[in-house]
C-alpha cells in the first residue's frame, strides 16, 4: 500500500472509529443535546481538525497546510447555511428535539460517500481540462449574486422531489416511533416519516455541495485537501447546528458575507485567466475578515423585528 492510498484508508478509518465513539459512547440514548454538550463537542472538533493542519504543516509544509486551513474555514462558513434549512426541515416535519442528532449522524455518513464522488470527480475534470475553474468561478459569481438578492422564504418540504417521490416508491408508515428509521406495520416493512427527513437532509447537503466543492476547488486541486477540509467542516456541522440554533436571527447579515466570500472565491479563480494569483494567506485574511466582519455587523445593526413581532410582543 502506497503512501497516498494509506493517508486515505487511515483517515477515513479515523472520522468512522471517531464517530463511533460519538454515536455509540456519547449519544447511545436519545436525549435532547444542551448548547454546553454541543459546545464542548464543537470546541473537539474544531480541536482535531486544527491538530490534523497541524500534522499537513509538519509533514508537507506550510502552503498545503494553508491550503487546508482557507478550504476548511470557506466550508465550515459556507456548511452554516445549511443549518438555517435543517431547522426550517426540522420544523415543518416537528422532529423532536432528542431525534435531531440521530438524524444528522447519519446525513452526515451519506454526505462522506457524496462529497467524496464529487470532490475526487471535480479535482480530476480541473487537472484535466484547466478551463473548468474559469466555469466554475463564474458559476460561484452567479451563485453569489443570487443568494444575495434571494428572499428569505418559507419552505415547504413536501414540494421538494425527494419528499414526492419517495413517498410514491417508498411504502411510508403513517407515524413514528420513537428515532426508528423502520418499523413494521401492517405486517409489511415500512419507512418512517424520520426517514423522509433524512432523505431531505441528504438532498439538502447534496445541492449545497454543488455550491461548496467548487469553492473549495478554486483554493486547491489536491483532492485529499479539498476532501479531508470538507470531512472536517462537515464533522462539526452536527455540534455546531445545537450551539446556534437558537441564535440564528441574531446573524442576519450572515448571508451577505456568504455570498461575498462565494463571489471573492469566483473572482479568484476567473482572474487566474490572467496570470494573477491571490496568495493562499491573503485568501485565508480575505474570507475569515469577511466572515467575521458579517457577524459583528448583525450584533451591531440588529435585524429589525417584522410587524407581527411586534403585535405579538405587545400582547406578552
Amino acid at each position: 500500500m502506497n503512501t497516498q492510498v494509506a493517508l486515505w484508508v487511515g483517515f477515513n478509518l479515523f472520522v468512522l472509529a471517531m464517530l463511533a465513539v460519538d454515536l455509540g459512547l456519547f449519544h447511545r440514548k436519545d436525549h435532547v443535546v444542551s448548547p454546553k454538550e454541543a459546545g464542548i463537542w464543537t470546541l473537539v472538533w474544531i480541536s482535531i481538525s486544527l491538530a490534523f493542519c497541524g500534522g499537513i504543516w509538519h509533514f508537507s509544509g506550510s502552503t498545503p497546510a494553508l491550503q487546508w486551513l482557507t478550504a476548511y474555514v470557506v466550508e465550515y462558513s459556507l456548511s452554516v447555511d445549511n443549518l438555517f434549512v435543517f431547522l426550517m426541515v426540522f420544523s415543518y416535519f416537528r422532529v423532536a428535539p432528542e431525534h435531531q442528532h440521530r438524524v444528522l449522524f447519519w446525513g452526515i455518513l451519506g454526505a462522506f460517500v457524496m462529497r467524496a464522488v464529487l470532490i475526487i470527480a471535480g479535482a480530476a475534470l480541473v487537472q484535466r481540462f484547466h478551463w473548468l475553474i474559469y466555469l466554475f468561478g463564474a458559476f460561484l459569481v452567479f451563485t453569489a449574486v443570487k443568494m444575495l438578492f434571494s428572499k428569505d422564504e418559507e419552505m415547504d418540504p413536501e414540494q421538494k422531489g425527494i419528499v414526492k417521490l419517495a413517498r410514491r416508491m417508498l411504502p411510508v408508515a403513517r407515524q413514528g416511533e420513537g428515532s426508528r428509521f423502520f418499523i413494521t406495520e401492517d405486517n409489511r416493512r415500512k419507512v418512517t416519516p424520520l426517514f423522509i427527513v433524512l432523505l431531505v437532509v441528504e438532498a439538502t447537503d447534496l445541492l449545497f455541495a454543488l455550491d461548496s466543492i467548487p469553492a473549495v476547488l478554486g483554493i486547491s486541486q489536491n483532492a485529499f485537501i479539498v476532501y479531508t477540509s470538507n470531512v472536517c467542516a462537515i464533522l462539526g456541522l452536527r455540534s455546531l447546528f445545537f450551539v446556534v440554533a437558537s441564535l440564528m436571527e441574531k446573524f442576519h447579515l450572515l448571508k451577505v458575507g456568504l455570498s461575498a466570500i462565494l463571489a471573492f472565491v469566483g473572482v479568484k479563480m476567473l482572474i487566474t485567466y490572467f496570470d494573477i494569483h491571490v496568495p493562499i494567506s491573503l485568501s485565508l485574511g480575505a474570507i475569515g475578515g469577511i466572515l467575521l466582519a458579517s457577524i459583528v455587523a448583525s450584533l451591531i445593526w440588529p435585524k429589525a423585528p417584522e410587524p407581527g413581532d411586534d403585535r405579538e410582543s405587545a400582547k406578552t
